[in-house]
This record gives C-alpha cells, structure tokens and sequence, in this order.
C-alpha cells in the first residue's frame, strides 16, 4: 500500500438564527446585495435566477425576524415601485461577512493541522 500524503479541509457554513430558525445565511445575504443593487426584489431575484414568489418569502421571514426591517417596499407610482435596504439590512450584511471571515480563518487554521 502506497503511503500518499492526503490534505485535507475544514469547511463550514454561516447561519444567524434566532429562537424560531434561521434568520440569514449566504443565499439571503446575496439576494440583499442584489436587491440593494437593482431597487428591486424581482430584478434582485432575477439575478439569482430565483422566482419572485421565493425572493418575497426570504424577504419577508427575514424583516418578521429581525427586530427592524431589512428591506422596505416601495409602493408604485409613475415609474413603478421597488425595494430598498434599510440601514438594518446594510448592517445585517456586514455582520454576516464579519463573522464568515472569522470562521473563514478558524477553518484555514483547523485545516492546517488536520491529519487523519
């Protein structure tokens, strides 16, 4: 039996939850950035390829979950409506990218000493 020396890897996915379940991970973090980018939860869900009916239903978990709303609706008018982030979903995806780089790091260190 060949002695070939293996590496290997610690990975780990990032979910802020709260009492209820799962407030935000990646998926949703993204479909924020999209929606902070297009002004919008269709373009925004467009871009992921994501219905709209799902991108709604993210949105609307996360706002009855944080203690402020992320995303606000605009209502239409001339131009049509749309969506914002509110300073709350700013900050939520800050925080989320804190503490993926901190895990990020745990990881890359735990996969450094790893031997099996």
């Amino acid at each position: 039996m060949s002695s070939v020396l293996k590496k290997y890897s610690v990975g780990f996915r990032i979910w802020i939850s709260e009492e209820h379940g799962h407030f935000i991970g990646l998926g949703r973090v993204r479909l924020l950035e999209n929606i902070k980018k297009t002004g919008s939860i269709t373009k925004g869900a467009k871009a992921m390829k994501m219905s709209y009916r799902q991108a709604w239903q993210m949105v609307e978990d996360m706002n009855s979950r944080s203690e402020k709303p992320l995303v606000e609706k605009i209502l239409g008018g001339k131009g049509g409506g749309g969506a914002v982030l509110t300073e709350t979903g700013e900050k939520a995806i800050k925080l989320f990218y804190r503490l993926d780089e901190k895990v990020m790091k745990l990881s890359n260190e735990l996969s450094k000493t790893l031997k099996l």
